[in-house]
């Protein structure tokens, strides 16, 4: 431990920089042995600084750098393959490794393809560029064309389907880390939803009821019958209602979901609004109410939330002036209905409980829990004061029109599969078609992302062989067709006719030879052709030289493959 301002700290952990700088010494090591095999197999004709040690130090450099800048690091090493085409024996080298190795790491590791592609095109032209001013044989010019960008462009599509499928894992990890995020919102929603239901029963139900039994109690101790100990009774009986009232709407405030889940969504309502008004009446409540216009099918939201504006008007009326008269009016439209409770003014010793009005304190609750419940069915409410009284107006629409993307209370979560917008089950009404959530919008993107990388991983090849094959296989019908063996250039004499020579001549002469060779002159007279000694494709071999006048040999000569004039 390090002390610090008279404090203890720990020493630092390795941190994952440490695993990346093994795994570049990991990957060093394996291209370096591979370099090293090459310079071993190469013989005494290599150089121990530009085969061994120049090579060592620009992948030392290469590999720490193919993880900030992936396209230099293939340009560092596919500088070493073009240098490669100096070599007059072969232009193969084990530099191949590792730009096929690099090249791989570029295609994991760049998201993107434009500069990647850019790289690989640049790399493919220094190449050629370098078998122009070289000037160096055909075969070179196959290695360059062929094995070269099969090194560059097949590893480069193997790491981007590396990356690919990496992504699609890990989409599918964060995928289910989502679902089961989701799952535990979904379980405390349901535990909420559950403790919203229970104080919308309470307030909603008993509530009401313990309103009405406290006014019942006010209008028996006026009866004349009682004595003085009964009305005293039913006097503390008045005031604990009373209290149990705002205890209840305590323990409401406590159970309400404060994240606004509609109470009492599952609730059953089989009472209808003429049983709720005739309750009241026959509690002594000073009631009138009438309906105008037909009454309309209204949907069991709708009808609820109806009955719920009653009684929640009602209880509010009952308890801050429960002397006044109270007027229900129901208006039934082509398309709404309208609703409204209208209650008179308190008498003159209430008039301070009145004026703190149903909208503060605890009481305010019910009305906000209606206004909510009002807004999810798509209708509107009003409340506030009225000739000296309160007023709660709801307007309602006969059809349930909720707003994008808002549940309704009760509702059952629209499908995500073939039977999204289906009817409601609740409403009949019909859902729209719903959108794909997040995840899974991420997680189709990725996957068709994969699929992508890895149709151009198999398909590349194939495009890449519809140009390379047929040409290489042509160049090696040549190389393999002119090829005169040492035995039978040694039985070719001087003088003789090329008809008796015929049997011992090749199929094809070497189409391709050095330029210089190519323009060395000939014997007067005579007409020169070219043959390969040997049936090696990628590494130069002697070239034989028959020269003919008139049908006769004349001269034949062997061109060194180290040289590269006519001796």
């Amino acid at each position: 431990m390090h002390q610090k301002d008279g404090r203890r700290t720990l020493p630092h952990a390795p941190g994952p920089r440490v695993g990346l700088a093994w795994g570049d010494v990991a990957l060093w090591c394996v291209l370096a042995a591979a370099t090293a095999y090459g310079f071993r197999d190469a013989g005494a004709a290599a150089s121990p600084v530009g085969d061994l040690f120049l090579p060592l130090a620009v992948l030392a450099v290469a590999v720490p750098l193919s993880r900030r800048r992936p396209g230099t690091a293939v340009a560092l090493v596919n500088g070493l393959c073009a240098l490669g085409m100096a070599d007059p024996a072969t232009p193969a080298n084990a530099h191949v490794l590792s730009l096929a190795a690099l090249s791989c790491l570029l295609g994991a590791r760049v998201a993107a393809a434009g500069r990647p592609l850019l790289v690989l095109a640049g790399c493919l032209a220094v190449d050629l560029a370098t078998c122009a001013v070289l000037r160096t044989p055909a075969v070179w010019w196959f290695y360059a064309l062929a094995v070269l960008p099969a090194a560059l462009l097949l590893p480069w599509l193997a790491g981007r389907h590396w990356r690919g499928r990496r992504e699609l894992v890990r989409e599918g990890w964060r995928l289910a880390r989502s679902l089961e995020e989701r799952q535990h919102l979904v379980a405390e929603r349901a535990r909420l939803t559950e403790r919203a239901d229970i104080a919308a029963d309470m307030h909603d139900s008993l509530g009401h009821a313990l309103s009405l039994v406290a006014l019942r109690a006010g209008a028996l101790e006026l009866s004349p019958d009682l004595t003085d100990r009964d009305r005293t009774d039913l006097a503390e009986l008045r005031g604990t209602i009373a209290d149990a009232v705002e205890q209840l709407r305590e323990t409401v405030a406590v159970l309400h979901d404060p994240a606004g889940t509609e109470p009492g969504a599952g609730l059953p309502v089989t009472d209808t609004v003429e049983d709720l008004l005739g309750r009241a009446v026959a509690s002594g409540v000073p009631v009138r109410w009438e309906r105008q216009g037909a009454a309309p099918v209204l949907s069991p939201l709708v009808r609820r939330g109806l009955y719920r504006a009653v009684q929640e008007a009602l209880t509010n009326a009952v308890k801050h002036a429960p002397d006044g008269e109270i007027r229900v009016r129901i208006s039934h439209g082509a398309d709404r209905t309208r609703v409204s409770v209208v209650n008179d003014a308190p008498p003159a010793d209430r008039s301070d409980a009145a004026a703190e009005g149903p909208a503060t304190g605890a009481g305010g609750r019910g009305l906000t829990g209606l206004r909510e419940r009002v807004t999810v069915l798509g209708g509107s409410l009003w409340t506030g004061p009225h000739q000296g009284g309160f007023r709660v107006t709801a307007v309602l629409p006969h059809q349930v029109a909720a707003a994008p993307g808002t549940p309704l209370p009760g509702a059952v979560p629209a499908p995500d599969g073939p039977d999204a917008g289906a009817a409601h089950p609740a409403t009949g009404t019909t859902t729209g078609t719903p959108t794909a959530p997040e995840s899974v919008t991420r997680l189709t993107s990725v996957r068709n992302a994969a699929r992508r990388r890895s149709v151009a991983a198999f398909a590349a090849p194939v495009v890449a062989a519809a140009f390379f094959v047929p040409a290489a296989v042509y160049l090696a019908w040549q190389l393999t067709t002119s090829v005169l063996p040492p035995s039978r250039f040694d039985e070719l004499t001087l003088g003789r006719p090329r008809a008796e020579l015929a049997a011992l001549l090749p199929d094809h002469t070497y189409p391709y030879p050095p330029d210089d060779t190519r323009s060395a002159p000939p014997p007067p007279g005579t007409r020169c052709e070219f043959y390969r000694s040997g049936r090696d494709l990628l590494t130069e071999v002697d070239l034989y030289r028959l020269c003919w006048s008139g049908g006769t040999l004349a001269a034949k000569d062997t061109v060194p493959a180290s040289r590269s004039t006519v001796p």
